[in-house]
């Protein structure tokens, strides 16, 4: 008891002299998160765990980097779920023995499974390939340059006024959000049957 009473009283003078600077930069990180887009009501800088303020402005740069992948791709699987789970697909053939029409009958994660192997890692390979390009272009996000973008060829739709920008930026975000809610909730619902109530007796789940 008298050791860790020590120890306790070792880390209490410990964090009294603590740099006051690193107060201050948790402080400004957190400023940093309420001007970012995506700091819109209900949640505006929801942040319960105090991520954004874990390390430097290149490790928030970082995490809004992986949430606007991570909102993009949620948003393009929501939307091919829909797709598939609607009976629509491209005309002709994906391989030498599975067609496309064949696949529509299924369920999307059923789809998928009955992809090719080959099929399945040139995907595989697109994506890795889509990583490397988006990180090596130009200055990285983390040193100030602009954030990846997975779109080939670019395409820019971006407002020249500010204030417009940051609205687009925000929706993109708060749209990708209920995207990652939405794909996590139809994976649930195919792989645990009953977990999500709202999708209980549809035939694609």
């Amino acid at each position: 008891m008298k050791v860790a009473a020590l120890f306790l009283g070792l880390a209490g003078v410990a964090n009294a002299f603590a740099p006051a600077q690193n107060v201050n930069k948790g402080t400004a990180l957190s400023a940093a998160l309420d001007d970012m887009p995506g700091a819109t009501m209900p949640f505006k800088a929801f942040d319960p765990l105090g991520l954004a303020t874990l390390g430097s402005e290149s490790t928030l740069a970082w995490f809004r980097a992986a949430e606007l992948k991570h909102s993009r791709v949620a948003m393009l699987a929501t939307t091919g779920y829909l797709v598939q789970a609607a009976g629509w697909h491209f005309p002709g053939m994906l391989s030498s023995d599975v067609s496309f029409e064949s696949l529509s009958v299924m369920k999307p994660l059923d789809a998928w499974d009955a992809v090719p192997d080959l099929g399945k890692a040139q995907i595989y390979f697109t994506i890795f390939f889509a990583e490397v390009v988006s990180e090596a272009a130009g200055t990285h996000y983390t040193k100030g340059g602009d954030y990846p973008t997975i779109v080939f060829p670019p395409v820019n739709f971006a407002s020249d006024d500010a204030a417009k920008m940051k609205m687009s930026q925000s929706r993109e975000l708060n749209n990708g959000r209920l995207a990652m809610i939405a794909i996590m909730s139809f994976v649930a619902a195919a792989n645990v049957p009953g977990s999500v109530p709202a999708l209980i007796g549809n035939p694609m789940f």
